[in-house]
């Protein structure tokens, strides 16, 4: 589990730190509130923009997971090159609707002004670097259900570094390339992604963790395109479904103007730090669920994911007590003196963000496992429920009824993500994910 897990928690580490210093720049060297309003709200386009690709991601990495416990690797190589075909084609496709939503898109997302233009004009570098985002995505997601967290882990901290350094030079300026500001920070997250695509584009055409890019394989093996998307229809609609709902969620607390955009922004990223554990033992819990499944051992491949579980509670929970009584401190460091309104109101989020953690915990490691059972239908349905039915209609009655604002908002955050918890147990408790076949 360890093996699986911590190369992917470093990675998460330093994929945060990219985030971290988004804000950092914005909040300290650019200093206005539509940027950090801007800001915020790229990080929800940009996530949904890359969870395009998990209609194919997640179906890889369970096949993968399949295959290699079962220990039949050519039929894991398959399943890759068939997930790249499926790839390139929805890169095509999610390029060109890119384009011709983007400035809509944004304003009907609650941005207005200089900060719905700061947001397009940073879309315009990265729509163009799409296909870059599928190879990266697709080909870490068959590593990962190989087993090869290392390899991903290696790429992804070279990724995150060059968005670090790119995004600094580009926004202060060094020797002879001047302050791009705002285009500094789009310019780095650009040239982080043409990193990792031509990285794993690499090491899979000369061959890694027996996955290896192969023109025979990529002809059209209709049976394969068929179990890779009968997986990863469901669990991209419910990644796209949870991010659409979050979006939507967002747009709500843009409503309340840009000093609430930007409170929500801030402690948003601090927030991320906080669940990297479990996005890190989620991740380990879908391999392992995966190849004990593929080598026939139920009771391992449960038992694996409880550990998993366990662990990641530990250590969320404890970052929720530091977000419960250090939320100030941590706000300040990210906004300039003069925005202590700002650093107040993220203070009080984080306090919500503590109360999450716990539940958050198990509904990331479980949903996780689940996925990579293959059980992809039941997390859409908790997706549905948990969002429509909780989050987004009390979000409404705090802010529109009560008068509540971004704190009530987070509020309703708290309780949709308790609930999701309890439904993603009865299911995991339930065992029909380890009957499912793929």
């Amino acid at each position: 589990m360890l093996r699986l897990a911590l190369p992917v928690l470093a990675e998460q580490l330093l994929f945060a730190m990219v985030m971290l210093t988004d804000v950092w720049l914005t909040g300290r060297f650019l200093k206005e509130a539509p940027q950090l309003a801007a800001i915020g709200l790229i990080a929800y386009l940009l996530w949904f923009l890359n969870s395009f690709f998990d209609f194919v991601t997640i179906g890889t990495t369970a096949l993968t997971a399949r295959f290699t416990g079962a220990g039949k690797t050519t039929g894991a190589r398959l399943a890759t090159n068939q997930a790249i075909l499926i790839g390139i084609l929805l890169a095509v496709i999610v390029t060109a609707m890119g384009f011709l939503v983007a400035k809509p898109a944004v304003f009907l997302l609650g941005l207005e002004g200089e900060a719905a233009a700061y947001a397009v004009r940073y879309l315009s570098f990265i729509l163009p670097v799409v296909p870059a985002i599928m190879m990266q995505r697709v080909g870490i997601a068959a590593l990962r259900g190989a087993g090869d967290m290392v390899t991903a882990f290696w790429v992804m901290s070279a990724v995150n570094l060059v968005n670090i350094f790119v995004s600094c030079v580009g926004v202060l300026g060094f020797g002879p390339f001047p302050a791009l500001g705002w285009d500094g920070l789009a310019l780095g997250t650009a040239a982080a992604y043409v990193t990792g695509g031509i990285l794993v584009l690499s090491l899979l055409i000369k061959g890694r963790s027996g996955l290896r890019i192969e023109a025979r394989a990529m002809r059209p093996v209709v049976p394969m395109i068929g179990r890779l998307l009968k997986i990863g229809i469901p669990g991209g609609a419910d990644v796209i479904s949870i991010i659409g709902c979050n979006l939507w969620f967002v747009s709500l607390i843009n409503r309340l103007g840009n000093e609430a955009a930007a409170a929500h922004n801030v402690a948003i990223r601090l927030e991320s730090l906080g669940f990297l554990p479990g996005a890190a033992f989620s991740m380990a819990a879908t391999t392992l669920a995966g190849q004990y499944l593929g080598a026939g051992d139920a009771t391992r491949a449960s038992r694996s994911v409880l550990l998993a579980c366990f662990t990641a509670c530990g250590i969320m929970s404890a970052v929720g007590i530091v977000f419960f009584f250090g939320g100030l401190p941590l706000a300040d460091f990210f906004l300039a003196p003069e925005d202590a309104a700002i650093a107040s109101l993220s203070a009080q989020l984080l306090q919500v963000a503590g109360l999450a953690m716990l539940p958050l915990a198990i509904e990331m490691v479980l949903i996780g496992a689940l996925r990579g059972a293959g059980d992809t239908r039941w997390p859409l349905l908790f997706t549905f429920v948990g969002f429509l039915g909780i989050r987004i209609p009390l979000a409404y009655v705090a802010i529109d009824v009560f008068d509540w604002g971004v704190v009530g908002a987070w509020y309703a955050m708290l309780v949709d993500l308790t609930a999701r918890c309890f439904m993603v147990l009865y299911r995991f408790y339930h065992g029909g994910w380890k009957k499912i076949c793929v």
